[in-house]
């Protein structure tokens, strides 16, 4: 990891979280230049991969509230959160809420594979 290094948020729905893995473990040199938070059961299935994450709490109990919270304040500079728009979530109001933060301080957030791609193009 650089000195300075940018912070990259990783957060996956459960039926995504194979998704998230297999992408990380294919850019797993891109996300070692990088500091890495991810919410909770994301971090710990991200924690495998031998990468560092800092782990927060699970979605459903604030963690998306945590990570939006370091996107208003600077501290993130990045997010991918590999989403289910198809499933029903407790907590959506969290997830809608980290959505605007990243829109309003002009974060790059990523919700699929596709655009995954593209933010970690756009940071080499």
């Amino acid at each position: 990891m650089k000195k300075n290094a940018k912070t990259i948020a990783l957060i996956a729905h459960d039926g995504k979280k194979a998704e998230l893995i297999a992408f990380v473990k294919d850019h797993i040199e891109f996300f070692k230049g990088f500091k890495l938070v991810a919410t909770g059961t994301t971090g710990s299935h991200v924690q495998r991969t031998g990468l560092k994450v800092k782990r927060l709490l699970s979605g459903p109990v604030g963690g998306d509230a945590q990570i939006a919270s370091l996107v208003a304040t600077g501290k993130c500079q990045a997010v991918i959160f590999m989403r289910d728009p198809l499933g029903m979530h407790p907590h959506e109001p969290d997830i809608h809420g980290l959505l605007r933060i990243c829109e309003v301080h002009d974060v790059p957030l990523a919700t699929n594979p596709a655009t995954a791609k593209l933010l970690v193009k756009g940071f080499r």
